[in-house]
């Protein structure tokens, strides 16, 4: 069975391998059992390669060598690599955690924060803004907004983009309002399921505004986030936002979201 370029790009991609070692593998799979030598055969790998790449496969868990002589490798059920893989992930992921929870206690984290303590002062509260593209991390930089959040959380979105956040937020929306943040969240409910809403309403201030037509997030009045585009109009990836850290503007959109929000 011939692999095709395509998969092979795939494979290589998906888990992590090179390409000696996504073509042995595949053959493997293909044959189910194999010495060194048919692989090589088969997946078109140099010989001198082919032990040391089936060696590496061994030790990522990919292959099993059979017992007895010749020495012959085994092919591993694919569900049985991937529950091994992702234990591998979840492992190395929480010590990963650990490590980088260590570093908060060295004094080297006192230095960084020393070293941009001193480099904020010098900046021009005008220029404390910045653009942030593609909404994985848009809402990396609302988490650390809300994480941050002392006594308010304003929020204006669309239907589709209420359900997103209070899907993604959930959990930091409940603690942040059993530590007494307000959060406000203003938007669109007509098409949203009801049942979503009166469970978002545990947590959160939700209003119906049905003419509202904006996509932005205030923090504290200190620090905001809006986005440029209209939510149908762009993809996720392509969604882009500006964030701003100045009490002024932020205080300024602030009151204009209470008018709506009080329906002046």
């Amino acid at each position: 069975m011939i692999v095709k370029d395509e998969l092979l790009k795939k494979l290589r991609a998906a888990f992590d391998l090179n390409i000696y070692e996504v073509k042995i593998w595949t053959s493997l799979l293909c044959r189910g059992i194999a010495t060194a030598g048919e692989l090589s055969d088969t997946s078109q790998i140099p010989r001198s390669r082919s032990y040391d790449v089936l060696d590496s496969l061994e030790k990522k868990g990919f292959v099993m060598m059979k017992l007895g002589k010749p020495i012959k490798y085994m092919a591993i059920e694919p569900n049985e690599i991937l529950r091994r893989i992702k234990d591998h992930v979840k492992e190395k992921s929480v010590e990963r955690i650990k490590e980088l929870e260590n570093v908060r206690n060295e004094a080297i984290f006192g230095d960084l924060e020393l070293l941009y303590t001193q480099g904020i002062k010098k900046i021009d509260p005008t220029n404390l803004s910045g653009s942030v593209k593609g909404r994985d991390a848009i809402y990396s930089q609302l988490k650390g907004m809300f994480e941050n959040a002392e006594s308010e959380i304003i929020i204006a979105t669309t239907a589709d983009g209420v359900t997103r956040k209070l899907k993604k937020f959930k959990n930091m929306f409940s603690k942040l309002n059993e530590k007494g943040v307000d959060i406000k969240v203003a938007a669109p409910l007509k098409n949203i399921d009801a049942s979503f809403v009166k469970e978002a309403r545990q947590i959160v201030k939700l209003k119906d505004i049905p003419a509202l037509d904006a996509r932005f997030c205030i923090v504290d009045r200190k620090q905001a986030l809006f986005m440029v585009a209209k939510d149908n109009d762009v993809h996720e990836t392509y969604d882009s936002a500006v964030w701003v850290s100045t009490p002024f503007f932020s205080e300024a959109f602030g009151t204009m979201f209470d008018s709506v929000w009080k329906g002046k």
